[in-house]
């Protein structure tokens, strides 16, 4: 894949995932902190597609300009918080261990470091690491779930390109 077209891909996975952040800020909230991560399809979708640089860029554009159009500063501490220290797992577990965990492992691995990394920031945020304690099990059990779905999905996505001769590309 030339550089024209892989930054054109990345530019459009990077678009699906702003709106998917901004679809997800419509729905109801459970509890707070508690969301689908519906972006982070997108960033599994780099990372295996194009490979870990490539999504963290898209994570992080992503966060600042979601937080931009529909969100605040502190939104963005926890959504950059959040969203590095997923990919920084996700990555280490793709890339190295890819052979003991499925998508659907990765991607639950990943929602629970996110979760811990926005925890972080609001123990710090807040001067109180009782945040972390009290919020970390509920947002673990949702975690689970969520990251699984969220993992299946992207791991159909993830096949469906993979298997489109348009989308080919040489890996280096």
């Amino acid at each position: 894949m030339n550089r024209v077209r892989k930054m054109v891909m990345l530019a459009l996975i990077t678009s699906q995932a702003l709106v998917l952040h901004l679809i997800e800020g419509f729905m109801p909230v459970v509890a707070p902190g508690m969301k689908l991560g519906l972006a982070n399809i997108m960033t599994l979708v780099s990372l295996a597609l194009f490979g870990f640089k490539e999504a963290l860029v898209v994570v992080i554009v992503r966060s600042v300009l979601g937080s931009l159009l529909a969100g605040s500063v502190t939104a963005m501490l926890y959504s950059l918080a959040g969203g590095i220290l997923s990919c920084l797992v996700m990555a280490g577990l793709y890339f190295r261990w890819k052979a003991y965990f499925s998508m659907m492992g990765i991607s639950t691995a990943g929602a629970i470091f996110h979760n811990i990394g926005q925890l972080v920031v609001a123990s710090l945020l807040f001067g109180t690491v009782g945040i972390l304690f009290t919020y970390l099990p509920v947002l673990t059990i949702a975690a689970v779930g969520t990251g699984f779905f969220i993992g299946l999905v992207s791991k159909y996505i993830i096949r469906y390109l993979e298997d489109q001769k348009w989308f080919k590309w040489e890996r280096g």
